[in-house]
């Protein structure tokens, strides 16, 4: 049978072939009126990257969430979707009752933490799969929260302390950059006696790349191993 790349005419690339990054760094939203929309994310804190007008009426406006590598786009004549159309945008945070609260303190109506009994009881307002509160355990990925837009676009708060293997790391804020700097140096401590001389800053460097591309703490460890003595 002919292979994909084979109808495509495309090479095959073997096992070593190096992966290109595609980054996901935007999304666009459906809004009807965008003065109204960026002054919603205004209020949110949100930073505002652009708002380019032009001369035969498109309009984009560009916000990114504090720690998102990835922003929200409106605007006119940029999307034919419905306003309000975009549901269940997750917005990740290491505490979800502090990030509650800080769109409270700005005027923002956001649903009470919530813990969910059932899959996908986070995106059904109506069911009765939600809890009140976080989860007890403060379980990652368990304790949300919601709001909407002037249109009814929602986002879900969801609250993340530790991800799945192979999950990366994202949101790097303070607390987490200082765990994650901890466990680098743990690791590194356990390589340093026997390794070649080296610099700290180098086996640190392909190690946090590693965890933030969800390699796992051993996995990390070879892949700073193998960056200090293939440098060699």
């Amino acid at each position: 049978m002919a292979t994909l790349n084979a109808i495509n005419n495309e090479p095959v690339s073997g096992a070593s072939a190096a992966k290109v990054d595609m980054k996901f760094e935007v999304i666009v939203i459906p809004v009807a009126d965008v003065d109204r929309s960026k002054a919603f994310y205004t209020k949110l804190g949100w930073r505002l990257d652009a708002d380019f007008p032009f001369d035969n009426g498109f309009r984009v406006v560009q916000f990114t969430p504090p720690g998102s590598g990835c922003s929200v786009q409106f605007g006119t004549k940029i999307t034919t979707a419905a306003p309000g159309s975009a549901q269940g945008l997750y917005l990740i945070v290491s505490h979800v009752e502090a990030a509650r609260k800080e769109l409270v303190a700005r005027g923002v109506e956001v649903s009470e933490v919530f813990h969910t009994l059932k899959p996908g009881a986070q995106f059904r307002p109506e069911s009765n799969g939600r809890v009140s509160g976080p989860d007890p355990g403060h379980r990652s990925y368990f304790s949300f929260a919601t709001f909407s837009d002037p249109d009814g676009n929602t986002w879900l708060f969801q609250e993340i302390t530790t991800r799945l293997p192979g999950r990366g790391l994202s949101n790097l804020d303070v607390s987490t950059l200082t765990e994650l700097l901890r466990e680098t140096e743990q690791h590194h401590g356990e390589y340093e006696p026997t390794a070649p001389k080296h610099h700290w800053s180098a086996w640190y460097a392909a190690y946090i790349v590693a965890r933030q591309d969800g390699r796992t703490p051993e996995e990390a460890a070879k892949l700073g191993k193998l960056h200090i003595e293939g440098a060699q």
